[in-house]
């Protein structure tokens, strides 16, 4: 990537406006936001979203700093993205990790997942540990930037206020 192209997709992910989405008939269904019952809430994913916590022993988590315009803008977070129709959680957290982050799937050994179920939408925290160390790509405009971060220092980041909620628990099973 060029150094003018970088710039431009830098703007773009520090712009409080999206990018413009393919029509709708050319999107996958599954690139749509699910309201509760009460239409108060909102979540990302037709089918559920699924993120990928990726843990290497020497360098911690690698968190995404998200794109302003994004859910949540501006704070840290797991890279992931919503599930496609019939995509398993952890085939999505890998698929959204690669796209976003170019997470190298092979180096990666499964953990445990986590579930969040509101009822009607889930999100699934897949966590993986990287056997090798890697150096990750911000791939797409969701990101601002890719960090690898210490599992002491995850906290001091202004995070995701979901991920904030679970991180607790996820850091005590890395252990």
């Amino acid at each position: 990537m060029t150094e003018a192209n970088e710039q431009e997709r830098r703007d773009r992910a520090t712009s409080a406006v999206p990018p413009h989405l393919p029509p709708e008939h050319l999107r996958d269904p599954g690139d749509a936001m699910v309201y509760s019952p009460d239409g108060k809430t909102k979540y990302w994913g037709r089918f559920g979203a699924a993120g990928l916590l990726v843990w290497h022993r020497e360098s911690g988590v690698l968190l995404q700093h998200r794109a302003v315009w994004s859910h949540n803008g501006g704070t840290w977070a797991l890279p992931g993205g919503a599930r496609r129709q019939g995509e398993s959680a952890f085939d999505a957290a890998l698929r959204e990790a690669d796209e976003e982050a170019g997470v190298p799937s092979q180096i990666l050994t499964p953990m445990f997942e986590s579930v969040f179920d509101v009822g009607f939408w889930t999100y699934t925290t897949v966590a993986v540990e990287a056997r090798e160390f890697f150096t990750p790509v911000v791939a797409d405009l969701e990101s601002i930037e890719l960090r690898w971060v210490a599992l002491d220092e995850v906290e001091s980041l202004e995070l995701h206020p979901s991920f904030a909620a679970s991180w607790p628990a996820l850091r005590e099973r890395l252990k």
